[in-house]
């Protein structure tokens, strides 16, 4: 399975031969495996696309920042990002939107087959 979620490629919709950007989103073609991870120690979701031609058989490649990498960082101190994250301040936590909604909300692009999760 090979996920890349920054991306252009060449592909047919709509009877037309057309260049697809994907920005934070994978390709859900009907049947097609995907990933779809939420912040460090949330839930991890193995899918399969629906081939929904709405959104060019498209879905999200995680959670997704709440707000930008920036204001983030100002807005969460050092000593709680580096708590929440280990030593991984790019990831923290409370950066990203809550996964379960995420996928709630693209329902009807992929459907759910597995779902990871972090035990502590």
């Amino acid at each position: 399975m090979n996920c890349h979620h920054n991306y252009v490629q060449k592909e047919r919709h709509f009877g037309e031969d057309v260049l697809v950007t994907r920005k934070d989103a994978v390709s859900a073609r009907r049947g097609e495996t995907g990933i779809i991870p939420g912040s460090m120690g949330a839930c991890i979701y193995i899918v399969r696309g629906m081939g929904n031609p709405e959104s060019f058989e498209s879905c999200s490649h995680g959670a997704g920042c709440v707000r930008n990498r920036t204001k983030a960082k100002t807005l969460h101190s050092v000593v709680g990002r580096i708590k929440a994250t280990e030593g991984m301040i790019d990831g923290v936590p409370m950066a990203y939107k809550d996964i379960d909604a995420v996928m709630a909300a693209q329902k009807d692009l992929v459907e759910v087959h597995h779902t990871l999760s972090v035990k502590g």
